[in-house]
C-alpha cells in the first residue's frame, strides 16, 4: 500500500482533526484522578467530540468497543474502558483517543500520573515524553524512517528502559491506520526517505523493564511480558519544508521543535 502523500491545503484541514483529539486528551486527562473508572473516562470523551462537531474515530474500529484506550501501569495500549477498573492512587494511564472532523482523522496519546506515583514510574513518564519529542525533531525533510526510531531509540537506551517493538507508530490521514509504519527503534540512515506531505503518528512505548509484550485474553489489551510498568506518548505530526509540525495540537499549547 503506497503512502499518501498530503497538500498543504489537506494537512491545514487535518489540523481541526488534531486540535479536537489534543483537546479531549487534555480534558481526560484532568479527570485522571483515584476512585474514576476508565468507563466513565470513555463516556466523557465521546459525548466531548461529539458535542464539538467530531465522531470517536475508535468506536468501532475493528470492533473496539471504546471511544479511547485506557491502558494501566504494566498495560501497553488498547485497554478496553470498563466500569469495574477504576483508577488508584500511584497508578500511572495511558489515554490513547482520536477524533475524525470533515473525514480526516486525528491520533494522539499521553499517560498520567494518578495521585502520587513512585520515582520509578516518574521518570518513566519522563523519558517517554523525551523519547517522543526526540522522534518528532527527527522528523524532517531528506531524514529517513529509521531515523525517527533511533532517535527514540537512543533516548530510551540511555535511561535503561525497553522500547516496544510489537507496536508502532503509522501514517495517518482520512483513516487512522496508514502507511508507513513508523517503529520507535531503528538505525539511523536507513529506511524510506521523510518527504513533505508525509503526516505521521509518533508514538513510543516505553518500559521500565523487557520490551516483550503479551496479548490479554479479550484479544486487544497489550501488557509487559514482565509486569513492569509502561508508557505511552503519541502526537500527530506533519512533514513539512521547514521540518515537523504538529498536527494534534491546540492552539495556545503548541511546543517549539
Amino acid at each position: 500500500m503506497a503512502i499518501i502523500l498530503k497538500s498543504p491545503g489537506e494537512i491545514e484541514a487535518m489540523k481541526e482533526a488534531g486540535r479536537l483529539s489534543a483537546a479531549v486528551l487534555r480534558e481526560v486527562g484532568a479527570r485522571c484522578v483515584p476512585g474514576v473508572s476508565t468507563l466513565e473516562l470513555d463516556e466523557f470523551a465521546e459525548d466531548y467530540i461529539r458535542s464539538h462537531g467530531g465522531t470517536p474515530t475508535f468506536k468501532g474500529y475493528g470492533g473496539f468497543p471504546g471511544s479511547l484506550c485506557a491502558s494501566i501501569n504494566e498495560q501497553i495500549v488498547h485497554g478496553i474502558p470498563s466500569s469495574t477498573v477504576k483508577l488508584k492512587d500511584g497508578d500511572i494511564i495511558s489515554i490513547d483517543i482520536g477524533a475524525t472532523v470533515d473525514g480526516w482523522a486525528g491520533d494522539n496519546a499521553w499517560t498520567y500520573a494518578v495521585g502520587k506515583v513512585s520515582p520509578e514510574k516518574k521518570q518513566l513518564l519522563k523519558v517517554t515524553e523525551e523519547c517522543l519529542w526526540a522522534g518528532i525533531s527527527a522528523a524532517r525533510p531528506g531524514n529517513r524512517l529509521g531515523d525517527i526510531g533511533h532517535a527514540v531509540q537512543s533516548v530510551a537506551k540511555r535511561a535503561g528502559m525497553g522500547v516496544v517493538r510489537d507496536y508502532t507508530g503509522h501514517g495517518i490521514g482520512r483513516d487512522m491506520h496508514e502507511e508507513p509504519l513508523v517503529p520507535n527503534f531503528g538505525f539511523r540512515h536507513t529506511g524510506i526517505k521523510l518527504e513533505p506531505g508525509m503526516v505521521l503518528a509518533i508514538e513510543p512505548m516505553i518500559t521500565l523493564g523487557t520490551h516483550r509484550t503479551h496479548v490479554m485474553r479479550d484479544g486487544w489489551l497489550v501488557v509487559t511480558q514482565d509486569g513492569k510498568p509502561a508508557a505511552h506518548f503519541e502526537k500527530t505530526v506533519a512533514i513539512t519544508e521547514e521540518g515537523p509540525v504538529l498536527v494534534s495540537v491546540e492552539p495556545d499549547r503548541k511546543r517549539p521543535l
